[in-house]
């Protein structure tokens, strides 16, 4: 192909450049033309050439001019890449002329070179990245197209409600494609949830789109590794997997269209010219599923030029069908722009001669279609009719204009995807905003529960001498690291900010330590009630950014006294907030140790085996065993061990003399011996506390963190099903979290309340008790009412309660109905009521809203009455 002025010049062959998807296309299609980059021509081969003097190479004759031309760009890419500049400047000269045969002759071939030009991976990854650009193109117009037929059919728009639930259980690009769509037709009259046109072709719109967009990038990611790889073995078979997907993709996306197609036609357009030229033009579906199902015998037969070629022409088809699709909406939608009628009727059709009329006759009003879709319209009539509205176009013209900026291949398909984009873009502020995965707000109602649970919570931390501290909500990545053990892989990193590398806080405990060290102190007694960060998957109960209510004792006390008191501290937490039963599994990190030493366990395995262990609360003792065995290394027989070991559980009082009886295995470790010891004392001092009946002495509790080094410990609800959130607290002893800050050796035990899981509880328990309507979200109470517009008035009275320190709102209104409304509906007990009458006579009407019993005072014994009453 002759070099042509303007081009643009794609180098191959210099280092760092990457070839591209479109690179390939616009020199396979004449855009650009390609050159060697200087850098490569001092580039020898390594091997000596072979003996022949020519060599003779071929591509399929069946592959179209394009095909040639790319699957040439590929070889030449990949023989720069790994050999010398020889051959390449003869297969660029072959790439520059004319490559309508199918046969072509190269000199000094080397003999690591016959092997990469006998390669059918060129031919194939060049034909795959025009297929990538095209798929990525197609699945732009795509959905703008369906939007149109949408609004040409008046569909039904159910089918697009969707919504990312957030869990990882959503079809995310099913979600986004709908999210699009909505862009397009938002503010039209012609399609709405209440339309009774659905169609199959209409329903599976999200499904079908929302898998070629995945599909694509598929195609994408694999070809963009093959475009500038060297000659690999198994590349082909990989990257056909891509294409077979895309196959099907495409079968799928051409026959909807095609159905949509058929249903505007025979909806607005029975029997006139634009079904006829469909008849003539439009491939068929069962053209398009000839040419899948070849494809697809090609690939059973590993004929993977003849599969990559097919695959091309099933695009070229499905392209074909979605422009004609454009067409028909388009036409249905603006016919009396063709035929020079500006009356339309509501669904768009013309009633002029030229095109045929819709089969009922319907009252002619003007069309309201999405903002989307008629600055789409708006383009395309510019580019197809010309820009003087006034000016009739014949159909045949307007027909060929249409696939003209349909054309892929063209140059004005560039411009359409340009408006397509935009129109996405500029509708962004039109999307319903999300939350993130895993955080939610909070409404008034649910913000009353929380700050009523939160004043409990520090009235039990301030009842047991606790005083509150704050730390950052994020912390340098050193600090946190190697402090959580397999959870360690949750922790949010941020990003490089002057060199320091830091993340969010994981949780309290461990800014708490770093605190403790940082300051020298030896002893601290403190709660902090704060959000922490998890990268975690989002499910019930389970959240990315949480409360936590800490309380924490650090310090040499008394042997197992701390240990003790936060254990009480959790028990009065969890009673005071009354959200039913619980259960506190308790257990020791030391007699963990001590089994697993018991079990023929490797000491450098304990923690991670520990981490396993604690996987018993959501898996059988079975899959733990697989995984301790065919992941950790263990043996069967120490897994089996460990778990006759776990199955022990029972009231603590009941299970420790059975543990400590004669003969006991753990009598004769030295750290499950002092485990024990340590566990009576514990357990005699929450018996005399009245509080051990809700605790469970349980050898499966193993908290998987690494800082854990005494008692470990748990709650966990045991309420109805619809309120199953799993741990609702955990914490336990941490003897030497604080010294690895470089502090003294400070020992430490706390505990941590999930709190959104106990919200949750106390949500639901609500909810099941019908007490929604009782919930304020606000503590007012009462609401001056001023029946006129003075706001005067009402600021001295209202200003007069707030002195006073009486929760007030005012309002101004003519009406009483509206303020008894507002007082009702946000359950304000009082209402101060003053008209014209009552300032003139010096006096207020207060209203007790639940007795329904109305007073007249003077004004100033107002704040004495109410202050009274309340």
């Amino acid at each position: 192909m002759a070099t042509a002025a303007g081009k643009r010049v794609v180098t191959l062959g210099g280092k760092g450049s990457a070839l591209t998807s479109v690179a390939v296309f616009e020199i396979s299609y004449g855009f650009s033309m390609a050159a060697i980059d200087s850098s490569a021509v001092s580039r020898r081969s390594s091997s000596s050439a072979i003996p022949s003097s020519e060599y003779l190479f071929s591509l399929p004759d069946y592959f179209t001019s394009e095909e040639r031309r790319a699957s040439l760009v590929l070889l030449l890419n990949k023989i720069l890449a790994c050999s010398s500049c020889a051959v390449g400047v003869q297969i660029l000269e072959i790439l520059r002329g004319d490559v309508i045969g199918s046969q072509y002759a190269l000199d000094g071939v080397a003999a690591d070179e016959l092997n990469a030009i006998d390669h059918n991976a060129a031919a194939i990854d060049g034909v795959s990245a025009i297929l990538d650009h095209f798929s990525s193109a197609l699945s732009s117009i795509a959905d703008a197209v369906a939007a149109i037929s949408c609004e040409a059919l008046g569909a039904n728009l159910s089918p697009f409600n969707l919504m990312d639930s957030g869990d990882g259980s959503s079809a995310k690009d099913a979600v986004a494609v709908a999210s699009d769509f909505k862009l397009f037709v938002n503010g039209s009259k012609l399609v709405t949830s209440g339309s009774k046109f659905s169609d199959s072709s209409i329903a599976d719109i999200p499904s079908v789109h929302g898998s070629f967009r995945e599909v694509s990038r598929l195609l994408h990611s694999k070809t963009r590794v093959q475009l500038n790889s060297g000659f690999r073995d198994g590349s082909t078979k990989d990257l056909s997997i891509a294409l077979s997907s895309l196959a099907l993709a495409l079968l799928n996306l051409g026959e909807i269209s095609c159905c949509r197609t058929k249903l505007i036609v025979a909806n607005s357009f029975p029997d006139g010219n634009l079904s006829e030229a469909l008849v003539a033009e439009c491939p068929s579906y069962d053209a398009m599923a000839e040419i899948y199902d070849s494809s697809q015998a090609a690939l059973r037969r590993k004929d993977y030029l003849s599969f990559v070629h097919n695959v091309y022409g099933l695009l070229d088809a499905v392209w074909k069908i979605i422009s004609w699709e454009a067409i028909a909406a388009f036409v249905s939608l603006e016919g009396s722009e063709i035929s020079g009628d500006k009356n339309r009727t509501e669904n768009g059709n013309s009633n002029d001669g030229n095109i045929n009329a819709p089969r009922r006759s319907e009252k002619k009003k003007k069309v309201v279609l999405g903002k989307g879709t008629s600055a789409l319209i708006q383009f395309i009539k510019d580019k197809v009719l010309g820009r003087e509205e006034t000016k009739a176009a014949e159909l045949e013209k307007c027909f060929r204009n249409f696939l003209s900026l349909l054309n892929p291949r063209g140059s004005e398909i560039n411009g359409l995807l340009s408006k397509v984009k935009e129109i996405v873009e500029s509708n962004e502020n039109r999307r319903l905003p999300k939350l993130p995965k895993g955080t939610r707000d909070f409404a008034k109602e649910q913000m009353a529960i929380r700050e009523k649970a939160f004043a409990i919570i520090v009235d039990v931390f301030k009842r047991h001498g606790a005083m509150s501290l704050d730390t950052p909500v994020f912390e340098l990545r050193e600090t946190l690291m190697g402090k959580y053990g397999e959870d360690s892989k949750l922790i949010y990193d941020l990003a490089d900010q002057g060199g320091e590398l830091c993340s969010l806080r994981y949780d309290l405990t461990v800014p708490f330590a770093r605190y403790v060290a940082m300051n020298g102190l030896t002893s601290f007694k403190r709660f902090q009630i704060a959000k922490v960060y998890r990268r975690d998957n989002p499910s019930k109960g389970r959240y990315r950014e949480f409360y936590q209510c800490d309380f924490d004792i650090a310090g040499q006390f008394e042997k197992m006294g701390p240990d003790f008191e936060v254990v009480k501290v959790l028990t009065e937490l969890l009673d005071e907030l009354d959200i039913g039963d619980y259960e506190v599994k308790l257990n020791h990190r030391k007699l963990l140790d001590g089994m697993m030493a018991i079990c023929g366990v490797p000491p450098e395995k304990y923690r991670t085996i520990c981490s396993s262990i604690d996987k018993l609360d959501k898996q059988s003792l079975e899959q733990v065993k697989k995984e301790m065995v065919e992941e950790k290394g263990l043996t069967e027989e120490t897994a089996d061990r460990i778990g006759t070991f776990v199955k022990n559980r029972g009231p603590p009082l009941e299970l420790l003399p059975v543990l400590k009886g004669q003969g006991s295995e753990f009598l004769e470790n030295g750290e499950s011996a002092l485990a024990l010891n340590e566990l009576e004392i514990l357990f005699r001092a929450l018996a005399k506390s009245k509080c051990i009946g809700k605790v469970v002495f349980d050898l499966s509790l193993a908290r998987g963190l690494d800082y854990y080094t005494g008692v470990i410990f748990e709650a966990v609800f045991k309420g109805t099903a619809a309120t199953q959130v799993g741990s609702i607290a955990a914490g336990g002893r941490y003897d030497n979290l604080i010294e690895m800050f470089g502090g003294k050796a400070v020992p430490a035990v706390g505990i941590s309340l999930g709190i959104e899981r106990v919200f949750a509880i106390m949500e639901q328990i609500q909810k099941d008790k019908n007490q929604e309507g009782n919930v304020r979200g606000s503590e007012t109470e009462v609401l001056v009412s001023i029946l006129g517009e003075d706001l005067s008035v009402g600021a001295e009275i209202t200003s007069e309660l707030w002195e006073a320190k009486v929760k007030a709102e005012f309002m101004i209104n003519k009406r009483v109905a509206k303020h008894i409304d507002r007082a009702l509906g946000s359950k304000i007990p009082f209402m101060a009521i003053v008209g014209e009458q009552e300032v003139s006579k010096g006096i207020v009407k207060l209203k007790d809203i639940v007795a329904a019993k109305e007073v007249e005072l003077p004004r100033t014994e107002l704040v004495a009455e109410l202050k009274r009453r309340l």
